[in-house]
């Protein structure tokens, strides 16, 4: 089971590392409460197809070690380049749910793109969703800290409330069993209470519109036309405006939880988003070489 150790304090974090070691890297990172599970429908056939998928597990959540300190998008950013140090990629796609899209961005901004090619931001909570001077039309704080009571009063109430909206079950074309919702709040409840409202406080006092224009990278931003935990024309068509090189595909009926009732569509996006870097990656020098010594997927 891999690990690496954070640049900034040392804290285990667990990683999974699927598909050929000569594939173009795609680095996967959950949303709130999540492990890298979450990606499964996408990992697994873009694994199989040849890609090198790499899923991180963030502090507190998954299998990383469950630690007090740490939960700023500072550090939680530098976590994630520190799996980018620890694995020595070239050209790796970053892909990114909810919370985990400012981590990406902020990775970017903090640390710049030797080790990256591009970037593919699914349902993001950038730049912000909480009411600001810089957010006029976000939520309301008061009707933020009333969701947060109940959340700490009741964490398995509040996913299971929220379930169904999660994945805008009513929107057509949207079908979730019983058993899968039981299955996605069970993996959420994983992550350490600290760890959850820790997260919780990095998408409250999320604001990266200065820091959006900064990102020197190609980025796929996709959005669902029914996503409630982030309303696209707040979240993902702003950030389409204010990333240079940006695309935006929107996902009509999509809820937050498009990755897995638009499972196919989106792995299909992602895989062309990837098709460059799966063409320039067939192509080097060691996957040759592998290939010539019968060695690799």
């Amino acid at each position: 089971m891999p690990y690496y150790e954070s640049p900034v304090d040392g804290t285990r974090l667990h990683y999974v590392d699927h598909g050929p070691a000569c594939g173009a890297v795609a680095v996967f990172v959950a949303g709130a409460y999540l492990g890298h599970e979450m990606w499964e429908h996408q990992m697994l056939p873009l694994a199989e197809a040849g890609y090198r998928c790499l899923g991180l597990d963030r502090r507190g959540h998954g299998r990383s070690d469950d630690v007090w300190s740490g939960y700023d998008l500072d550090t939680l950013a530098d976590d994630l380049q520190g799996l980018l140090d620890h694995l020595d990629p070239r050209e790796a796609t970053l892909i990114a749910h909810s919370v985990g899209t400012a981590e990406v961005v902020r990775c970017l901004t903090r640390h710049g793109s030797s080790r990256v090619a591009r970037a593919a931001l699914v349902c993001g909570v950038s730049p912000g969703i909480i009411r600001s001077q810089r957010l006029p039309d976000g939520l309301d704080p008061a009707v933020v800290r009333a969701d947060e009571e109940f959340f700490r009063r009741d964490r398995p109430a509040w996913f299971t409330h929220f379930a169904d909206a999660f994945f805008a079950v009513t929107s057509a074309g949207n079908e979730v069993s019983d058993a899968y919702t039981r299955y996605l709040i069970d993996r959420c409840l994983v992550a350490t209470p600290r760890a959850a409202t820790g997260v919780r406080s990095v998408v409250t006092g999320l604001d990266l519109t200065a820091e959006l224009p900064a990102v020197d990278v190609p980025v796929l931003v996709v959005h669902g036309t029914h996503d409630t935990s982030a309303p696209l024309a707040h979240t993902g068509e702003r950030l389409a405006r204010l990333v240079q090189n940006a695309v935006l595909k929107v996902y009509e009926n999509g809820g937050h939880g498009l990755f897995f009732t638009h499972a196919e569509r989106l792995t299909a996006d992602l895989r062309e988003f990837l098709g460059a870097a799966g063409a320039t990656a067939a192509t080097t020098g060691i996957c040759r070489m592998l290939a010539a010594a019968g060695i690799g997927g």
